[in-house]
């Protein structure tokens, strides 16, 4: 039969390496959760990027079109003026 301060000794020790293991996993677990919490928080701010450039992309398209009316009323007008049949 061994020794009940052996078997208590051995005990002591795999409580430690327990307690080192649990001890480690809590540190990994908080660094995890901050790079969660950090990714998160740069996908908010890339959604809002994101937003703010489809606004500025639907006001360049609104933009080129009133531009694109614009050239196509001077061409007709100056098709209009360019016919023989305009009298000039």
């Amino acid at each position: 039969m061994s020794n009940p301060n052996d078997a208590f000794q051995k005990l002591e020790e795999k409580v430690m390496r327990v307690a080192e293991v649990l001890k480690r996993t809590q540190e990994e677990n908080r660094s995890l959760q901050k790079e969660l919490d950090e990714l998160k928080s740069g996908s908010k701010d890339d959604g809002k990027r994101v937003t703010a450039l489809e606004k500025e992309l639907e006001a360049m398209r609104k933009e080129r079109d009133d531009v694109r009316a614009r050239v196509e009323k001077i061409i007709r007008q100056i098709d209009v003026l360019t016919t023989p049949e305009a009298g000039g």
